[in-house]
This record gives structure tokens, sequence and C-alpha cells, in this order.
């Protein structure tokens, strides 16, 4: 049998009888094939690895619960296609030009971008050295060929309105960071709902995890301490709002509804169980691979930009 013949099983060409491919898969089981990939990659000119850099620390990236839904998307999506995966963290302006470098000297062949704050660079540059990226989430500033988002804007409304629905008029929002279109998007949700209630707005600022949560609601009992309601951006921040307010006394939900974004587990088992906005990360993972795995394999998009729906899941706190 040729070498070209087994070259083509391997690569997983169609154009080889079946009397073949079998002859050749049974040597392979009996030897321990196992192809050699940096030959292949001196020939084929691909890596078969994706890189996903996420742009913020390790401890945010292992603690909150969008990441952890979004990896496993991702990972299931690859899986399928026996691509590797590489995962990179970094949010220095040093870490992201170390980080470019490796990216574009072959060693990928397309990078999953999340997390991304401003109007990063990096998308445009992997871009023009002819990096497929796909990115998760819209960038603030930016307008790049792919990417994959919720409809965070609809999902903060339905909040604030169902909160509206309860009679609350003291309602204030723990809002994400505005170099995010994720913070962006969530605020102008809150304040869409509140165009035409009469309610005035009430903001506090956190960057999603827990302790910001607990600061902006310090500061928010402060400015308002008779509020009798708060939409947080994140389960989290949410999370931390409920311990300050139990501290000050204020019952959930009879003093004050708490409603979250994310639908995590945390948000199932917290004391009251968190209403919240559930976001599919598992599906926007999977979403993100398919695209970018359309992308390396030289496929035009029907669809470059993916907008998943979000919706309320009521429970104990509000």
């Amino acid at each position: 049998m040729g070498r070209g013949t087994v070259s083509r099983v391997i690569n997983g060409s169609p154009n080889v009888s079946e009397k073949a491919r079998d002859a050749v898969q049974r040597a392979i089981k009996e030897l321990g094939y196992v192809p050699n990939r940096a030959a292949r990659a001196l020939v084929t000119r691909r890596t078969d690895t994706v890189a996903l850099v996420v742009s913020e620390s390790e401890l945010r990236v292992f603690d909150e619960p969008y990441f952890a839904g979004t990896i496993r998307g991702i990972g299931s999506a690859l899986a399928e296609t026996g691509l590797q995966l590489i995962l990179a963290m970094a949010q220095s302006r040093e870490e992201h030009q170390r980080l470019q470098h490796y990216l574009t000297g072959q060693h990928v062949d397309g990078v999953l971008l999340l997390s991304l704050h401003g109007a990063d660079p990096l998308p445009g540059r992997l871009e023009a050295m002819g990096v497929p990226t796909v990115l998760g989430g819209r960038p603030v500033g930016l307008d790049p060929y792919s990417y994959v988002d919720m409809d965070n804007r609809a999902g903060a409304r339905q909040a604030v309105k169902h909160l509206l629905g309860l009679g609350r008029k003291r309602i204030a929002t723990i809002a994400g960071p505005q170099d995010m279109s994720v913070g962006v998007d969530r605020l102008a949700g809150y304040r869409d709902a509140l165009l035409t209630s009469g309610v005035q707005e009430l903001v506090a600022f956190g960057d999603f995890s827990e302790e910001t949560g607990v600061a902006a609601t310090t500061e928010l009992l402060a400015a308002q301490p008779r509020l009798d309601a708060v939409f947080a951006a994140s389960d989290p921040m949410a999370l931390g709002a409920m311990r300050v307010l139990r501290a000050a006394g204020r019952a959930i939900p009879d003093d004050v509804a708490v409603i979250g974004f994310d639908d995590s587990k945390a948000a199932l088992l917290s004391d009251p169980p968190l209403t919240t906005v559930h976001q599919p990360t598992e599906q926007m993972g999977r979403q993100m691979a398919q695209l970018l795995v359309a992308r390396i394999n030289g496929e035009e998009l029907r669809q470059p930009v993916v907008i998943l729906d979000t919706h309320l899941v009521r429970r104990e706190s509000a």
C-alpha cells in the first residue's frame, strides 16, 4: 500500500476506498502509531491548536461562573473536531504584546477572545496577521468581524421591569465595568425600564465580583437608606449585596428585592434563592468554537455575529 494512501486515511480524506481505509486503520491500531504533529504542521501549516485568551486575572477566571460555563462550551465543541485548546490570561499591555507575538508566530490555527476591555487592539492585529479570530462579547469601540454575545440589554430590562411590577419605587443597580459592552448594555437595560416609570436612577459600579457587590451596596445604602430593590449586573455582585443588606437588618425580599444576572449554581443555593437572568454561557462557548473552526477551514460565515437570548428565572429573592 502506498504512502499517499496511508496519508489520506490519517488526514481524513474521502478519496480512499473502504477496503484501503480499513486496512490502514487496522495497521495503525496494531502498531500503536501516533501522527507526528510537528512534521505534519510543516507540510499543512496547521497546528491543530486553538488559543483562548481571557483578559482577566486567574482569580476571576476560576472564580466566576460566566467563565466556567463558556470554557465548558468551547471545550465540548472543540472535542468533536480533534483541535487542542490552550488557555492564556493577559491583562497588562506588556502581557498582550508578548501574547500577540506568540499568537501570530504560527503556533495556533485560530484565537478565541473573552472579556476584552475598552478598544483593545489585539483582535484587529490578529486579523491583520491572518489569524482567524472570534470574540466572546461585543467589545466597546470596536466592530469585529465575528463575535457571540448575550442580549444583555433585554435581560436587564426584563429584570428591572419585574421589580417595577412588584411595586418597588427605589430601585438601585450595581452596574458592571463601563469599558466592557456587557457592563454598558446591562446599565442601558436598567435605564430603559425606568424611562417612563417615574423612578429615579440610583447607580453604583462594580467589576462583577462579590467584593465589589459588597462595596457598591454599602455606597447605595448610604445614598438611599430606604432603597427597596437592587438589580446587580452579575450573580456574585448580587450575593455581595445580599450580605450587606442582611447585615443592615433588611429582610429579602420583604424590605429589599434582589435580582442578579448569570443564573449560576450559587444563585440557586443562596438564602433566599436568587432571582436572576439566565444567560446560556455553554451555548455561547460552543457557538464561538464552531464559528472559529469554520473560519479556520476557510468557510464563509453566513452569520458571523450571533446574539443569544436571555430570560428571567424567578426565585424567592424578588
